[in-house]
């Protein structure tokens, strides 16, 4: 029977098969304050898949972007093993949607202070105020880098307003004071067959449906063994209309998870970028991705996040918790979750070893083309953490006239110079208007003024303003 195209979709957020499957360190304290975040809503087509793995054992949850008439609705799966019912299960799609938000690349804002009072760094503080007594440290908030702005009492709580230089320190102070058949398909079809792949294949109940009371198709998840871990793709660029967009979150208990046949590389990180970035995050992303996966001939691998789920720093999401990962299929918690529902994202959580989840989030920009093999992964002992981290440095803007100030002026304009070719240099942004935005010269030798703000006076006409 023929099945037109728009009757099934094999896209990798409903293609799943499952090839081949394969001591936490001292956590990096980023710090800075996160203010925006890069999700998956960014990029069209762009597909979910959430792999849970030990040993042997898989469980896979898809999420679905599939968009019509749910009668029309089909989904074929490569597996390696024949599933059963009870290994087969439905899932909340805010699993995956938390999941994105946790591991998105984030953008963070720091503030420059006033350089005629500079603020003691928090590795001197720690240096100086170390006890003598079994070199445990106790530290004030002034050391740590905290400053309580405001204290008061509403009700039976007692508030308190504080404002903090990095998070080790405002950490330590809080727990010092106890806080997803067209054609074509055939012949990828028949490779799977040659490698004993079984299909996974499912339509849509539309009486469950109705009696379930469900509007948008939820996730289906997956549990099995195999040595087998990967993703095929191929089917899903059949009758793909360009590029497309994968995101794998990967959980593992022992590192960050790779893909051993085509090479996985780090997006651009931990760079300073304009503040003026902060309303346009959105297009800088996108930007910043296609212009990396340029300089790999359009496509590529690369690693966005990799994190122990027990903590964050800066958090663009809470991390999730032992109930969320359970469902996700983690199987190997067992401890009860304690922890309190937060209503937003907090700067920074401490690492829970207990969670013992390590997170690694993968963004895969493929077509048939330049990825001719399906993804195939591997787990490592890697637990280093990585973010894709973008950072705005907001310039003091008093009118101090210490040393300090004037020496700090003149690093602020080549800082605002090196922002401005970095800008360029991660999108293909133009210089020119970057510098326009920034407020900055078009040529930085044109004048010594580093700060000036939205002059267009000739440089000469300045020198004889009365002809």
């Amino acid at each position: 029977m023929r099945l037109q195209e728009n009757q099934i979709r094999i896209g990798i957020a409903a293609v799943l098969g499952l090839l081949c499957l394969w001591a936490p360190v001292a956590a990096n304290a980023f710090c800075g304050f996160y203010v925006a975040k890069a999700d998956t809503e960014l990029f069209n087509q762009a597909s979910k898949v959430a792999l849970v793995r030990d040993g042997n054992r898989t469980v896979i949850t898809m999420a679905n972007d599939y968009e019509g008439e749910p009668n029309e609705f089909a989904m074929v799966i490569p597996v390696p093993v024949v599933l059963k019912e009870e290994q087969v299960h439905v899932a909340s799609s805010s699993l995956l949607d938390h999941l994105d938000a946790y591991t998105a690349p984030r953008l963070v804002e720091y503030r420059d202070h006033d350089p005629c009072s500079p603020v003691m760094e928090f590795s001197q503080a720690r240096s100086r105020s170390m006890m003598k007594s079994g070199g445990v440290m106790r530290l004030e908030a002034e050391d740590l880098g905290v400053t309580i702005e405001e204290s008061f009492t509403v009700g039976e709580y007692d508030i308190l307003i504080l404002s903090a230089e990095e998070s080790d320190g405002l950490a330590t102070w809080l727990e010092q004071n106890d806080y997803r058949i067209p054609k074509g398909a055939k012949g990828i079809l028949s490779s799977y067959l040659k490698q004993d792949m079984k299909f996974f294949v499912a339509k849509v109940n539309l009486e469950q449906k109705e009696r379930l009371g469900v509007a948008n198709l939820r996730p289906l998840q997956m549990a099995f063994e195999s040595r087998r871990f990967g993703l095929p793709i191929r089917l899903g660029t059949v009758n793909a209309r360009g590029d497309q967009d994968l995101f794998v979150y990967a959980l593992t208990r022992t590192g960050r998870v790779e893909t051993t046949n085509y090479r996985t590389q780090r997006i651009p990180s931990d760079v300073e970028i304009p503040p003026y970035v902060e309303s346009k995050f959105a297009d800088f992303y996108r930007d910043l991705f296609a212009t990396s996966t340029q300089k790999e001939g359009g496509h590529g691998v690369f690693l966005e996040y990799a994190w122990d789920m027990g903590w964050c720093d800066p958090c663009a999401a809470d991390p999730l918790s032992p109930s969320e990962l359970r469902e996700l299929g983690v199987f190997w918690l067992d401890a009860p979750d304690t922890r309190r529902p937060v209503s937003k994202p907090r700067r920074s959580v401490m690492p829970q070893p207990a969670q013992n989840v390590f997170v690694t989030r993968l963004h895969v920009r493929y077509d048939a083309k330049s990825f001719p093999e399906d993804l195939k992964f591997q787990t490592t002992g890697d637990r280093q953490n990585f973010q894709g981290r973008y950072v705005m440095r907001h310039p003091w803007d008093g009118t101090a006239t210490c040393e300090a100030a004037d020496r700090y002026r003149e690093a602020l304009r080549e800082r605002q110079d090196r922002e401005a070719q970095t800008l360029s240099e991660l999108t293909g942004w133009k210089l020119a208007e970057i510098r326009e935005r920034m407020r900055l010269p078009a040529d930085p030798g044109k004048t010594d003024d580093p700060v000036r703000s939205g002059d267009s006076e000739a440089w000469w006409q300045r020198l004889w303003p009365n002809g």
